[in-house]
């Protein structure tokens, strides 16, 4: 929000600049003014500052939301936090999924700054040997799509999304081998972390297997 408004506020100044001195270009005297070249090129420099990240960011959550809705079988939207909003925010998850008023999860999810970034930095690697930040991240993804696709239960989501990490991975851009190791990774390194009521039937043979051929165990 804050890079938008700046990118609106110094683009109206340097127009405005323009339009003062095109209303009084020429004095009394016949004199042309010369043009505020150094106040409007710093207010389109500063408007381009702001820009660039709202680009980057765009571009980013396009890619995500097509991996996402590739892998919930339809559209979802995906946003990333702005800067400004993680100052404000306190809550430990990654990610959230609104509920509607009837209790049906949106089809939209907002994805933490900090996750947000790590995705961004693997997306741009040869994704090999991903941190474990970087794993946890493009399972925040798959856990909140499943909850997009209707998963309330966070045992049942969670275990749904370790099922789909390797889906989710090769739909950003990494090989089959790869996605497969970045799924394994978690099942094994960030799964046994997590809070009990994330954890429960999950596994070969447990509640929530799918017999999925792209699960890790």
């Amino acid at each position: 929000m804050l890079l938008a408004l700046g990118l609106i506020g110094f683009l109206a100044l340097a127009a405005t600049i323009g339009v003062r001195w095109m209303a009084r270009r020429v004095d009394s005297l016949g004199r042309i003014a010369p043009f505020p070249r150094i106040s409007v090129g710093l207010s389109l420099v500063l408007a381009l500052g702001c820009g660039v990240p709202m680009a980057v960011q765009a571009r980013l959550e396009d890619r995500l939301e097509a991996a996402a809705s590739r892998v919930a079988g339809g559209p979802v939207d995906v946003y990333c936090q702005e800067l400004e909003q993680a100052f404000v925010d306190v809550g430990p998850e990654l990610g959230t999924v609104a509920w509607g008023p009837d209790g049906v999860p949106e089809r939209s999810t907002l994805i933490r700054f900090g996750a947000c970034g790590d995705l961004r930095t693997w997306l741009g690697s040869d994704k090999a040997e991903p941190t474990l930040d970087q794993v946890v991240a493009v399972h925040v993804l798959t856990h909140e799509t499943m909850h997009m696709v209707g998963l309330k239960n966070e045992a049942r989501a969670e275990c749904a999304a370790v099922q789909r990490d390797a889906v989710m991975a090769e739909a950003l851009g990494a090989s089959p081998g790869e996605a497969r190791e970045l799924a394994h990774r978690y099942w094994t390194e960030a799964y046994p972390r997590m809070p009990d009521r994330y954890v429960d039937g999950c596994g070969p043979g447990g509640e929530y297997d799918e017999g999925l051929p792209t699960a890790p165990w």
